[in-house]
C-alpha cells in the first residue's frame, strides 16, 4: 500500500522551523511514524509508543533496524539506506516489530525521503497486520476442519472445480473405486473410473449448466432433481466394474457457489444400494410367484369345478359347500385343517370357522354383495379351527348356480400361514430398509446443510467475537485516555496561570517549548482525535451488530421479528455496493412483529436492493417502503432502472433465467427469493416500465409458517387479481 507524504511536509521549505512542523505533522498522524537522517530515530509519534510499548526516550535512542525483530534487522536497515541513498520511494514492504514485551508484530512498512533543514531524512510509516494475519489464520484453520470433515465421512465423496478438476477424493471413495486421493487430484476426465469410455459425471453437468436435454441423454429417465438443495439432482444405476459382479449406487450432485451466488464447482456423493437393490427385486420376484400362484389356481378351479365332485378328496386345498350359513359338504384336506379329530363339519354353522361374530360379519359385508352378481371372489383372511388355533387362509369362493345365488357357494381354502410370515418378514424387512434409506437421506442432507450454516455461524460468532473484544478494550482505552488527556490539560492551563510569577529565563523558555510543542493546537486537536476515535468504534459495533442482524445465525427456527430493522440491517450490509450508483430513500411504516425466518427474508431483501442497483446504468434513486395491511405487512423496493419489457417479467422468477452478460448472474436470485416467500405463504407483486423502473413488493402474513393456511387476502390484493 502506497502512502503519500503529507502535504505540510511537501510544502515546507528549508529552514529552521521546519524540522518543528515535520515533528508537529507526525504527532498528528493516527498511524505509527518515525523520522530518522540514517542514525538514530529523531522523532517518533505516540502510535509507534502505542504499537511497540516504549516510552519516546526509549525510541528516540534506537536506530530503525533496532526497532525490527532480530531476523529482520538486516532488512530493515538495508530498507531504510536504500531510501536514504538511492530510492527516495521505495515500494511498501512487510515488516516484523519487535516489541518491549517481547511479542512480534506484523506491519507494512512504506518509507519517503524528504528534505529536513537541507539534510535527506527518511520518513516511515507503519500499518499494523497482525489482526488481518489473525483472520487469515483462522481462515485456513476453518478450511482444514472442514476438509478433515469432508475426508472422514463415510459417505464417498468427491469435488471438482469450475474446471471440472478434482479437488476433493474423500477415504469413502477410495474404498469404494479403488482410486487414490494422489491419483485423483487434479484430474479433469474421471469418467472412466465409473463407465467403460470416457464421459462427464453427474457433477460436471451440474458445474455446465445442469442442461436437461444432456442429463436426459446420459441417464435416460433415472435422474430427478433433488427436493431438499437446489440445483441438485440424484439419479441410481448399475456399475458393473465395481465390486464382485457390480455394484448399484445411489449418487447425488450439488452445485458449489460463492457469495456472489456464482457456480464455481460442485460435490458429488455415492452410496452403495446394492442390497436395497437386491431386497426390492426378491420381493417383486416372490409377489410375483404369489400372484402368479393365485392365477394359476383360480384358472384352475374355474377349469374343473363341474368335476370337484370327482377330485374333491385327493385336492390339495380345503374344499367347502355352504348354504344359508350352515356347511353342507367338505373334502378330506378340510377336515385336516379345521377339525381337530379329523371328523365331519357338515351342518355346523360356517361363523364357527370365524374367530369372532364381527369378523364373520365383516367377511359377510365383502363376500355377500360380489357373490350375489355370480362373481368368484378371492381373499387373504384369518380363519380358525374348532379348538382355536388360528390359519392365515387364501379364500376362493364361487356360487353354485350363477342363476341363483341362493342355491349355495364353493369354497376353496388354502392354508398360507407360513407364506404369510414369510411375506410378512419380507414386509418388515422391506419398511425397514425403506426408513432406513429415508433417514439415510435425510441424514446426509442436514448433515451437508448443518455443515455449511454451521460454518457460516462460527465464522460470523469468530469474526463478531474477534472484532469486539478489540473494540471493547480500545474503547475503554479511550474513555481513560480522554480522562487522562483532561487532567493534563487542566494541569497545563493551572501551570499557565503561575507564568507571571516566574523569572523572566524561566518564562522564555517555557514560551519557546508552547510554540515548540504547538500547545493550543493541541487543546484543539486531540479531544477532536478523541471523538473520532470514539465515533470509529461506534460504528465498527453497529457493523458488527449489522452482520449479526442479518446473518440470524443464533436464531434459524420461525421466530418474531422485526422486518423494518432486518431491511436495515441488509442495507447496511450492501450499502457500499449501492452507494455510488443511487440514493436511498425510506419510507418505513409501523409495522408489528411478524412470525418469520428473518434470515431468509433477510436475504430476499438483499436480492432486490442489488438488482435494484444493477438496473440503474448511473446514478438513480431506490426507495424503500414498508406498510401493514389487515393481517399482512409488505416490504417494498423500488429504483428509478431501466425497468423489464412485459416478455422479461413473465420470465424474472424462473431458474436460471438472467438479462445480465454471461458471468455476471446466475439467474437463481429471483427464483431463491420467489421460493422463500411462498414458504412464507407470501406474495410477490411486480410494477415495471421499461425506461422508468421497478418495484418488486412482498406481502408476509402476520402469523405464518410452513404448516399454517395461508391468511385472507388484503383488499389491495383482492383489487389487483
Amino acid at each position: 500500500m502506497q502512502r503519500d507524504l503529507p502535504a505540510a511536509l511537501q510544502a515546507q521549505p528549508i529552514g529552521s522551523s521546519a524540522e518543528a512542523t515535520c515533528r508537529t505533522v507526525i504527532g498528528a498522524l493516527n498511524v505509527p511514524a518515525f523520522l530518522h537522517q540514517g542514525g538514530q530515530l529523531i522523532c517518533a509519534n505516540e502510535s509507534l509508543n502505542r504499537l511497540l510499548g516504549y516510552d519516546n526516550a526509549h525510541l528516540l535512542a534506537m536506530a530503525p533496524a533496532q526497532l525490527a525483530s532480530p531476523d529482520m534487522a538486516a532488512s530493515m536497515a538495508l530498507y531504510q539506506a536504500t531510501c536514504l541513498e538511492s530510492d527516495p520511494q521505495p515500494a511498501a514492504t512487510e515488516m516484523v516489530l519487535r516489541t518491549a514485551s517481547g511479542d512480534d508484530r506484523f506491519i507494512e512498512l512504506t518509507a519517503r525521503r524528504i528534505d529536513l533543514d537541507g539534510c535527506p531524512t527518511v520518513l516511515s510509516t507503519c500499518q499494523d497486520l497482525s489482526d488481518i494475519r489473525h483472520v487469515q489464520t483462522s481462515l485456513l484453520n476453518t478450511s482444514q476442519v472442514l476438509n478433515q470433515i469432508l475426508d472422514n465421512t463415510p459417505v464417498a465423496t468427491f469435488v471438482i472445480d469450475a474446471e471440472h478438476r478434482v479437488t476433493h477424493w474423500n477415504r469413502a471413495c477410495e474404498q469404494m473405486t479403488g482410486r487414490d486421493y494422489w491419483d485423483m487430484q487434479g484430474v479433469i476426465e474421471k469418467g472412466l473410473v465409473f463407465y467403460p469410455t470416457e464421459r462427464p459425471l453427474l457433477c460436471d453437468l451440474i458445474v455446465d449448466g445442469a442442461d436437461s436435454l444432456k442429463l436426459e441423454q446420459l441417464y435416460k429417465g433415472k435422474i430427478k432433481p433433488s427436493k431438499f438443495v437446489d440445483g441438485a439432482y440424484e439419479a441410481e444405476d448399475f456399475f458393473p466394474s465395481f465390486g464382485t459382479g457390480g455394484r448399484w449406487l445411489f449418487f447425488t450432485a450439488a452445485p458449489l457457489r460463492n457469495g456472489s451466488g456464482q457456480v464455481v464447482g460442485a460435490i458429488e456423493t455415492l452410496q452403495d444400494i446394492t442390497q436395497r437393490r437386491a431386497a426390492e427385486e426378491e420381493l417383486t420376484r416372490h409377489r410375483n410367484q404369489l400372484e402368479l400362484l393365485v392365477s394359476d389356481r383360480t384358472a384352475e378351479l374355474n377349469k374343473t369345478h363341474r368335476e370337484l365332485s370327482a377330485f374333491m378328496e385327493n385336492a390339495s386345498v380345503g374344499i367347502l359347500a355352504s348354504c344359508a350359513g350352515k356347511v353342507t359338504l367338505h373334502n378330506k384336506k378340510f377336515a385336516e385343517m379345521f377339525l381337530p379329530d379329523g371328523g365331519s363339519a357338515v351342518g355346523c354353522a360356517t361363523a364357527d370357522f370365524f374367530r369372532s361374530a364381527e369378523d364373520y360379519a365383516a367377511f359377510g359385508e365383502l363376500a355377500f354383495p360380489v357373490l350375489a352378481l355370480g362373481k368368484p371372489l378371492q381373499h387373504e383372511l384369518m380363519l380358525q379351527r374348532l379348538d382355536g388355533k388360528q390359519l392365515w387362509v387364501q379364500m376362493i369362493a364361487y356360487v353354485s348356480n350363477i342363476d341363483d345365488p341362493r342355491a349355495g357357494a364353493w369354497w376353496l381354502v388354502q392354508d398360507r400361514s407360513e407364506m404369510r410370515r414369510a411375506q410378512e418378514a419380507l414386509e418388515s424387512n422391506y419398511e425397514r430398509l425403506k426408513e432406513t434409506n429415508r433417514m439415510l437421506e435425510e441424514a446426509q442432507n442436514q448433515l451437508l446443510q448443518s455443515e455449511k450454516m454451521a460454518s457460516i455461524g462460527q465464522l460470523a460468532a469468530g469474526v463478531a467475537h474477534e472484532i469486539n473484544n478489540p473494540v471493547g478494550f480500545v474503547n475503554s482505552n479511550l474513555g481513560s485516555l480522554k480522562h487522562y488527556i483532561g487532567g493534563l490539560l487542566k494541569l497545563v492551563g493551572q501551570y499557565e496561570a503561575l507564568e507571571s510569577a516566574l523569572c523572566p529565563a524561566a518564562l522564555q523558555q517555557i514560551q519557546a517549548t508552547k510554540l515548540d510543542v504547538d500547545l493550543d493546537y493541541l487543546r484543539e486537536d486531540v479531544p477532536a482525535l478523541l471523538r473520532e476515535s470514539a465515533d470509529g468504534l461506534t460504528r465498527v459495533k453497529r457493523i458488527v451488530q449489522d452482520l449479526k442482524d442479518f446473518s440470524r445465525v443464533d436464531n434459524a427456527d420461525w421466530h418474531e421479528a422485526d422486518l423494518n430493522a432486518g431491511l436495515d440491517s441488509t442495507l447496511n450490509m450492501v450499502f457500499n455496493e449501492i452507494k455510488y450508483k443511487a440514493e436511498v430513500r425510506k419510507n418505513y411504516g409501523q409495522l408489528p412483529p411478524v412470525r418469520c425466518l428473518a434470515a431468509q427474508l433477510n436475504q430476499v431483501f438483499m436480492n432486490f436492493i442489488v438488482n435494484a442497483a444493477h438496473a440503474i446504468e448511473s446514478h438513480g434513486i431506490i426507495t424503500l417502503s414498508t406498510g401493514h395491511c389487515g393481517e399482512w405487512v409488505w416490504v417494498e423496493v423500488a429504483d428509478t432502472g431501466c425497468g423489464m419489457t412485459p416478455e422479461v417479467q413473465k420470465r424474472i422468477f424462473e431458474p436460471f433465467f438472467t438479462t445480465k452478460p454471461v458471468g455476471k448472474g446466475t439467474g437463481l436470485g429471483l427464483s431463491l427469493s420467489f421460493s422463500i416467500v411462498q414458504k412464507h405463504k407470501g406474495i410477490i407483486k411486480l410494477r415495471s416500465e421499461p425506461g422508468v423502473g421497478s418495484a418488486f413488493r412482498v406481502w408476509i402474513p402476520l402469523m405464518c409458517s410452513e404448516s399454517m393456511a395461508e391468511p385472507p387476502l388484503p383488499p389491495e390484493l383482492h383489487q389487483a387479481g
